[in-house]
């Protein structure tokens, strides 16, 4: 079916309807968040960052809950998620006009510039937790033989809001600027998101405690220490390996986050160093925010593209026919810096990238029992962090001051064929139909 006759469809349950207004609305105050931080760390007056430098913005931001992510990830099969969702974003609310505050009077050094980086780490790390909880949860908010109609849509559907969001934050860095200065207007951004944040809650306190799960029975871990999230991690990731079309999918994911991440630290290089003076940085910002709207464009497209895809050729081949579509546009990265080329393929790119996770998307939820569902998700979130903070470092290896590397750009194209050629490989060793599994409804008329 189309993504509008399935949203339609789902739109009838309550819980379904108040999930995904959640999570559009705090995922855009999480792209208003993440454009106020790369506007004053990357694209301040005062900055000239190299790849080195936005591998450290990854790591600040991504890295944490990647590398504590499967201690805590038994917790979203223990505690309410509903409440793991309404915490994170009153934490996330109160971190925002934290940093706003710091940013607005100028204290950005010395303890006010832990105090600021500490806040930007926490706050992006307890989102990825909080998403993680929701993917888990969504399971109670549809009909049994609907959940892997919802589990497509609504991971597609979220990045709408980080784009919505991203706008808003260019809008209002850029429109008041003159009028405040260049800080101040990204003082003004978190406040924005802080608020944003704070119509999350409001939606958020719609649901009863325990209505995302964990359930009394079938999803509960057993409570403990070390000892027991220790031995359901090690559950989990048991039970991963006896799903073997999962786990390739994870395993691609991650390396497609890590192609992905690679074009776009080149982007951000090319635009401070190559296509604009050093000293503008508002012009590079002002590319970057184009480049933003076309890959989210593609993001959001992806969307209503898989279902027709999957009715058509299968879910399988079209995930293989998708990395070979991200091969091919990627050769055109190859031949040219300019920048419409690049933000054409850049917009084809995040079409194909974001195609092949609602893909992925679909094959672990079909292929993962329930009671994982929490621990696997945070695994599947830890990868795509992961591979997207190891892109910042392989850029800052392979990446020249400027961005751009024939060489580099070459060796993303064929890291995508090798993908396909895996995938392809992987479906006619397991089974056609494996991954296939899920798809019944998306095929549906």
């Amino acid at each position: 079916m189309s993504i509008i006759t399935a949203v339609r469809r789902l739109w009838r349950h309550a819980p379904f309807r108040r999930l995904l207004t959640l999570r559009v609305l705090s995922q855009a105050a999480d792209g208003t968040l993440q454009v106020g931080m790369a506007s004053y760390i990357l694209f301040s007056p005062q900055s000239q960052p190299d790849a080195w430098a936005i591998a450290g913005v990854l790591a600040l931001t991504l890295l944490p809950f990647t590398v504590i992510g499967p201690f805590v990830s038994p917790l979203l099969d223990r505690w309410s998620r509903r409440n793991v969702a309404l915490y994170s974003d009153i934490t996330r609310a109160a971190l925002s006009l934290i940093i706003a505050a710091i940013i607005f009077t100028g204290a950005t050094t010395g303890v006010w510039a832990v105090a600021l980086y500490g806040a930007l780490l926490v706050a992006m790390s307890i989102n990825r937790f909080m998403l993680a909880g929701l993917s888990a949860g969504l399971q109670h908010t549809v009909d049994r033989d609907e959940f892997l109609t919802a589990s497509s849509i609504v991971p597609t559907i979220g990045p709408i809001g980080v784009v919505l969001g991203a706008v808003i934050g260019f809008v209002v860095r850029f429109g008041f600027a003159d009028l405040l200065g260049a800080d101040r207007a990204n003082s003004l951004v978190f406040v924005i998101a802080a608020a944003g944040f704070v119509g999350s809650v409001l939606i958020c306190r719609g649901f009863a405690p325990g209505a995302l799960g964990p359930s009394a029975t079938g999803e509960k871990s057993s409570s403990g220490g070390a000892a027991s999230v220790a031995r359901g991690l090690v559950e989990a990731w048991r039970h991963l390996r006896t799903r073997p079309a999962a786990l390739v999918a994870l395993i691609l994911m991650v390396v497609t986050r890590l192609l992905f991440g690679l074009l776009s630290v080149a982007v951000i290089l090319a635009a401070r160093h190559l296509w604009h003076p050093v000293t503008d940085p508002d012009a590079a910002l002002a590319d970057l925010s184009v480049w933003g709207v076309a890959t989210g464009a593609g993001f959001i497209l992806a969307a209503p593209l898989v279902p027709v895809l999957v009715r058509r050729f299968g879910l399988g081949r079209s995930a293989v026919g998708i990395l070979v579509a991200a091969a091919a546009v990627s050769m055109v990265t190859v031949f040219t810096s300019a920048k419409a080329p690049l933000f054409v393929a850049s917009f084809l790119i995040g079409l194909s990238v974001q195609s092949f996770k609602v893909c992925v998307d679909t094959i672990v939820q079909a292929n993962i029992d329930g009671r994982y569902k929490g621990r696997v998700f945070t695994f599947y979130d830890m990868g795509y962090n992961g591979g997207f903070v190891l892109a910042g470092v392989v850029a800052a290896f392979v990446l020249p001051a400027d961005g751009i590397s024939v060489v580099a750009f070459a060796g993303i194209a064929v890291a995508y064929c090798l993908s396909a050629a895996w995938l392809a490989a992987s479906r006619s060793r397991l089974g056609a139909e494996t991954f296939e599994r899920g798809t019944e409804s998306l095929v549906a008329d």
